[in-house]
């Protein structure tokens, strides 16, 4: 094979923080090269140098692509010559169709500038075949699933004839089925001569697929592995990643549960949309003090809609059910009413809902709860600033300083802004959705002794993971969901992934 790409000695620095320390990385032609490595190690940062998001001129080294050195002025000058990147935030216009996301900036237009619509439905229809989309060209994005969606940003990728294919992370929001006909889809293009560069925490996928593991930590380049000619495992990675063993991935905790603490009866939930439709229907939960329950289900069962809804009702409407908190009845009618009785929510969005990105990692550790900082209703900036000083360091937040904005933190450094945020509020009950995605092992590691803490202060936690091995590993008891209904309970010692997924499709009617 030959070379289709090499990066050398590329360094990388913000205000700050030095990104990238003389990374080194070489790509062969037609493979599938995994870069990994924990949430602040580089991977997207490399990624944006190579594809001009930061432009030549910003970072030190050199990109040799198809044996010529290149200095990217804008991310134009990369896809022209078949370098596509797919970020983990996904750029399509809801409110567009397929077709017009596929050739937004790339239109199909003759040399009047008016577009051929023909031309590019007839060309939307066999990208979208090429990845195994049924679609119409005519439908909004809007309507369509997130696995659908990746798919698309991948025909996008083909309309620019994609030589080099980077995904940051392409499987993060995906359920184990579009996980695994994305991978699928790969493997294919590799058999086209498409090569792929993949960055994912997701390291059994990641063996699965590469050819070549490329390891960053701490900006720098630690070791690259050819799977082609040597055995690999997960640990191997793990390893290499946070430069020590790591023989388990959950830390042990002391179970000692206590009386009941937070309950509801027969919550049903309505469709924002649709009156009379429900979304959650007449579930009961109930968390003791000092447990860790969790909540199953596939992509679409409702888990999201409970936890949102129940959170002051910040989901659907029509809300209803009763809500008690040390056996008293509890007013869940606001976001502000739940806050005070107690609950706190950490969306599976931080992005979007959970961090005000342009501000300081001080300003948002304080946000849900001001009056804990405040003097007669104005502010104490001192006081403020003790309490994120003393967060950044009770949850080892990787910065420069409080005041450093959080849009240019990892993701798994964000995710503990917004973990101290509410732990900040003194909450009761903390439900988490999804707080590990995108995050690497060091960290998910971390947050689960967070989860484990509270626990052992006598809170009651909720988890909603899409990954079930998190779910066993870390919680003491388990509800299954499905369409809106608990379908299945369990006590997570005796569960399995295999029972959960039997207890789903009883309700299909499909034999485990």
């Amino acid at each position: 094979m030959s070379i289709i790409l090499e990066m050398r000695g590329i360094s990388k620095s913000f205000p700050g923080v030095k990104a990238l320390r003389d990374v080194n990385l070489a790509v062969q032609r037609g493979e599938i090269h995994a870069i990994c490595g924990e949430n602040g190690a580089g991977k997207s940062t490399l990624m944006k140098v190579l594809s001009g998001v930061y432009p030549h001129g910003t970072y030190e080294g050199e990109i040799v692509y198809e044996g010529e050195e290149r200095r990217f002025a804008r991310i134009a000058d990369s896809e022209h010559l078949g370098i596509i990147i797919i970020h983990q935030e996904l750029a399509l216009v809801p409110l567009l169709s397929i077709a017009e996301n596929i050739f937004l900036g790339n239109e199909t237009a003759n040399s009047f500038g008016v577009i051929n619509w023909g031309e590019a439905f007839g060309r939307t229809r066999d990208l979208l075949a090429k990845v195994g989309l049924k679609e119409s060209p005519n439908a909004l994005i809007t309507n369509l699933g997130i696995g659908k969606q990746q798919l698309v940003e991948i025909a996008k990728a083909l309309a620019k004839k994609v030589k080099l294919l980077i995904l940051d992370e392409p499987t993060a929001s995906l359920n184990e089925t579009d996980s695994a006909a994305l991978l699928k889809l790969l493997v294919g293009f590799k058999d086209q001569g498409i090569t792929s560069i993949i960055i994912s925490h997701k390291l059994n996928e990641i063996a699965q697929i590469s050819d070549s593991i490329t390891i960053l930590r701490d900006g720098a380049t630690v070791e690259t592995i050819d799977c082609r000619s040597e055995p690999i495992n997960e640990n191997r990675i793990v390893k290499s990643m946070v430069g020590r063993e790591m023989s388990d991935r959950y830390p042990p905790r002391a179970v000692q549960i206590g009386a009941p603490l937070f309950e509801i009866r027969d919550w049903r939930v309505d469709h924002p949309l649709h009156a009379g439709r429900e979304v959650i229907k007449g579930i009961n939960l109930n968390v003791s003090r000092g447990e860790v329950v969790g909540i199953a289900g596939l992509m679409g069962s409702g888990r999201t809609e409970l936890a949102m809804s129940v959170f002051g009702r910040a989901y659907g409407r029509n809300v209803r059910g009763e809500a008690l908190l040390d056996g008293k009845p509890v007013d869940l009618s606001s976001i502000q009413k739940a806050i005070r009785s107690g609950l706190a929510y950490v969306t599976e969005d931080r992005k979007s809902l959970g961090l005000v990105l342009s501000e300081d990692i001080k300003n948002n550790i304080t946000l849900a709860n001001l009056p804990g900082i405040a003097r007669r209703g104005v502010i104490d900036d001192h006081a403020e600033t003790r309490v994120a000083l003393r967060y950044r360091e009770l949850l080892n937040i990787r910065s420069s300083g409080i005041f450093q904005k959080t849009i240019n933190l990892s993701g798994g450094n964000q995710q503990k802004v917004v973990l101290s945020k509410w732990l900040f509020a003194g909450p009761q009950v903390l439900m988490l959705d999804e707080p590990t995605r995108g995050i690497d092992v060091g960290a998910k590691y971390e947050i689960y002794s967070i989860i484990n803490q509270l626990a052992a202060e006598g809170k009651g936690v909720i988890v909603i993971s899409s990954e079930m091995p998190e779910l066993l590993g870390i919680c003491d008891r388990i509800y299954v969901m499905n369409e809106g209904r608990f379908v299945d309970e369990m006590p997570a010692a005796g569960a399995t992934q295999e029972k959960i997924m039997a207890s789903i499709m009883r309700q299909y009617g499909v034999a485990a």
